[in-house]
């Protein structure tokens, strides 16, 4: 079957380690189902993964991919929760926790097979390729928005790094429940675009805001950490679920302990989070922003377009 897979890992140069080309179909297992897959999305962790980051060289080729929605042998139009392990069901209960393309082939393929827990029903609002946008990045937003933060109507966000998948999720997500949402960014034209889809501010990373914020979204690390902290107001909480500059240093614990900030680590999301995202979204008409949708075979444009960082939303790979 037709895949995109790591023939090699390559730190200092991720995209030459790709390869789009047949691999093996996945093998039956009890407890398991293969989905034909109809769509799947680019994430850093595919990025992370050529470069040998939570793979080893005696586990290639491995396919990459954690996210992805298609159809079952039964016809069942479905999304894939990425989460696999921790819960036990169809893993067995002392397998750690990973995702689809670190300890079992990926999503970027024309099929894929996952425990049968996994299986979440896609509903019909949603197409194939918006549905493919959520297992990563937009449950990590929504877990760190509501079931982490514990965001409410009303509340006041900063989101660190506007235009990648999470934060544009969370921009989204937090306009559309009545979160006045700020985010910060370098790039001019992605705090317009911030602005255009619902935040009610965005400045420079370090920059001022209007008044101090309820919940921080921090995905970025040792270039915001400090900014963060003095962002969030007493009593405040700050969500972490990625260090794409590095490990924070100094942690400012003073501040930390002083203003009684609460500091949670998000890594995507449970299950029940997953189906919570579908609904609102079925119920607020919120769809997932696509960047560029492109087909399987070829997902180096993908990716190299991921590489480089100028997109505003998902990269969709259609197969």
């Amino acid at each position: 079957m037709l895949s995109a897979y790591a023939a090699r890992l390559a730190p200092d140069d991720p995209l030459s380690a790709l390869e789009i080309g047949e691999q093996p179909e996945p093998t039956p297992r009890e407890h398991w189902s293969t989905i034909d897959v109809r769509a799947a999305s680019l994430n850093q962790h595919d990025l992370w993964s050529l470069r040998g980051v939570g793979i080893r060289a005696d586990q290639l080729p491995m396919i990459l991919g954690t996210d992805a929605a298609g159809v079952t042998a039964d016809g069942r139009d479905v999304v894939v929760h990425g989460v696999i392990g921790a819960t036990g069901h169809g893993v067995g209960p002392d397998e750690r926790r990973s995702l689809p393309s670190e300890r079992y082939p990926g999503t970027l393929a024309e099929r894929v097979a996952v425990p049968t827990w996994n299986l979440v029903p896609k509903p019909t609002e949603l197409s194939f390729a918006e549905a493919a946008c959520l297992p990563t990045a937009w449950l990590t937003a929504y877990r760190m928005l509501f079931t982490a933060g514990g965001a409410k109507p009303g509340d006041r966000v900063l989101v660190q790094g506007a235009g990648g998948g999470v934060s544009t999720a969370a921009v989204l997500l937090g306009a559309a429940v009545g979160l006045e949402m700020h985010v910060t960014s370098r790039d001019a034209g992605r705090r317009e675009r911030a602005l255009e889809i619902g935040a009610a501010g965005a400045v420079e990373p370090g920059g001022r805001l209007p008044a101090k914020v309820d919940v921080v979204l921090e995905t970025v690390g040792a270039a915001t950490w400090g900014h963060s902290v003095r962002s969030a107001r007493p009593g405040g909480t700050i969500v972490v679920a990625g260090a794409t500059s590095g490990d924070a240093s100094p942690a400012e614990l003073r501040r930390i302990f002083f203003l009684e900030l609460r500091v949670i680590g998000v890594t995507m999301g449970a299950k029940e989070d997953l189906v919570g995202l579908l609904n609102l979204l079925v119920r607020t008409g919120v769809r997932p922003l696509i960047d560029t949708e492109l087909p399987l075979a070829r997902a180096a444009e993908g990716l190299a377009r991921l590489n480089a960082g100028t997109q505003f939303g998902k990269i969709v790979l259609t197969v």
